[in-house]
């Protein structure tokens, strides 16, 4: 069994932390929220800056033990930091009704407000977080509160329709979409914590269980991307955020496409950072190599919420890891490649690769006129892993041979030496059907010189969503059409002998 590197643990910190078990946080219509804070010992008579963190997973027990590493250590280090339960969710009154909904981030300025005027905080708010966390740190950002003055949002997205698990290319991802809405549903039915609340548990309990419905019943109400979905969509207009953004993804984690958007569009000072991780904080996830992410992050706080000149922004705006080609498997501890960084993005000496379609075959010529037909078949697609693996054992995509046998396939020549490649793949397509509706899926692979097939990027298109998610429009079977579907960004080294498919 191959050993993984062995990485250095913080067991000591510079500073001594005081911890406030649980305070309460009264918003304006008189909801109050539950906040666990770690601060600097001395630091109601020497106000430091403020670190918060913003989720619906209970800080009493659902990420207790992840909670305490982060926000001790930046504790330690000179930070209040804070913990809190949304409205509806662990120990806060009120009720959750969907994600990222107006009140949520209406409560979260009240929220960043009220730790500003602490006497504790010298008025500076930072603000960070993984998934729900990543994607409402954007969206308050996107408010403009005065006391947030930076932002880390990882495996998170600007758009919650096309990169989010609930559609994906006007595709319903059903799996993803019904195994989050009842991992949801579960929390939702969860009781806040007796200790804290008092009596009013098991009143506030029932409130829960009787008035949330299944979140999945608004998601289906809505499969165009409409107001509801762009509610929450910062690409909707990224000029709103005027705060510095530090935006972090993974290759084995399907938040990633943000990311090299992030850094095109927003006009703020802003970093990009994409490892071989999936859903998880870079210090914690698989594959390897981690990195000393709340080191990292201390560098950014340090520079936006103290002014100390850390060099980090003197870096490259975008860092990836370049993955090697590896065999098709479900899990990998450890994915072997380097990193790599570009100074600008999109980067000013990016060389596209144009390949076309013939007879079976990519080739750098022009494509072939001929005509080809398949009829899909629905069990096409086994091969292709989970959506969102979560770093566990049977999530990524395996050999791809047997949905490459159900496919229309074209395969390059072998290579004859190396090519590397990041950004977003995407296809140029003229096809018709013979149904009104109709879904198309598009595999990048990467073939070895032994014939496995590793997926290396993937996109999907509901074909009456050709010209827009927001109005569809019916197919006339029979008729020719020209369409271009887009592939998840990737970063992926073929060596010599390898083929594209």
């Amino acid at each position: 069994m191959k050993t993984l590197p062995t990485y250095k643990t913080v067991v000591t910190l510079p500073g001594t932390v005081k911890l406030i078990e649980n305070t309460w946080i009264t918003l304006s219509d008189g909801v109050r929220l539950a906040a666990r804070i770690w601060m600097p010992v001395d630091a109601e008579q020497n106000p430091v800056p403020a670190i918060l963190e913003y989720l619906p997973y209970r800080k009493n027990d659902g990420t207790a033990i992840r909670d305490r590493v982060i926000h001790e250590y930046f504790a330690g280090h000179g930070y209040d930091s804070v913990r809190v339960d949304m409205r509806g969710s662990g120990d806060s009154d009120g009720l959750l009704f969907d994600e990222y909904l107006p009140q949520e981030q209406q409560d979260g300025l009240e929220v960043i407000a009220w730790i500003a005027r602490q006497p504790w905080c010298t008025g500076s708010v930072g603000m960070m977080g993984i998934s729900w966390g990543g994607f409402n740190s954007l969206q308050i950002a996107a408010h403009r509160p005065p006391a947030l003055k930076a932002i880390i949002t990882v495996c998170s997205t600007d758009d919650r329709y096309t990169d989010d698990c609930h559609y994906m290319g006007g595709c319903v991802l059903g799996s993803d979409m019904l195994n989050w809405a009842s991992i949801m549903f579960a929390y939702n039915g969860l009781p806040p914590d007796p200790e804290v609340v008092g009596d009013r548990w098991r009143e506030m309990w029932f409130n829960r269980l009787e008035n949330t419905s299944p979140f999945i019943e608004s998601w289906l109400s809505h499969q165009q991307r409409d107001d509801f979905w762009k509610q929450g969509s910062v690409d909707e207009n990224y000029g709103a955020i005027d705060c510095p953004v530090y935006a972090v993804g993974g290759w084995t984690d399907p938040y990633t496409n943000s990311v090299p958007r992030l850094l095109e569009h927003l006009s703020v000072p802003r970093k990009g950072l994409i490892g071989p991780w999936s859903h998880s904080y870079p210090h914690t996830a698989v594959p390897h190599p981690a990195i000393g992410f709340l080191q990292e992050s201390l560098r950014w706080w340090d520079h936006w919420l103290k002014g100390v000149n850390t060099g980090i922004m003197d870096e490259p705006m975008l860092r990836v890891w370049m993955p090697e080609a590896l065999p098709p498997r479900p899990f990998e501890a450890e994915w072997p490649g380097r990193w790599v960084a570009e100074t600008n993005w999109p980067p000013a000496q990016a060389v596209p690769d144009v390949l076309f379609f013939s007879d079976g075959s990519l080739v750098k010529t022009s494509e072939s006129e001929d005509k080809l037909t398949l009829v899909g078949a629905q069990f096409n697609g086994a091969t292709a892993g989970v959506w969102c693996p979560y770093g566990n054992k049977f999530g990524l995509p395996v050999d791809q041979r047997t949905d490459d046998g159900l496919s229309l396939c074209f395969t390059s020549a072998p290579l004859t030496e190396p090519v590397e490649i990041l950004g977003f793949p995407h296809v140029d397509l003229k096809l018709s059907v013979d149904q009104p509706n109709a879904l198309l899926a598009v595999r990048l692979c990467a073939v070895a010189p032994d014939g496995a097939s590793r997926l290396v990027s993937w996109g999907l298109l509901n074909l009456t969503h050709r010209n827009s998610h927001e109005y569809p429009e019916p197919l006339e079977p029979g008729q020719d059409y020209q369409v271009s579907v887009q592939l998840n960004v990737v970063a992926h080294r073929m060596t010599p002998g390898h083929r594209w498919r």
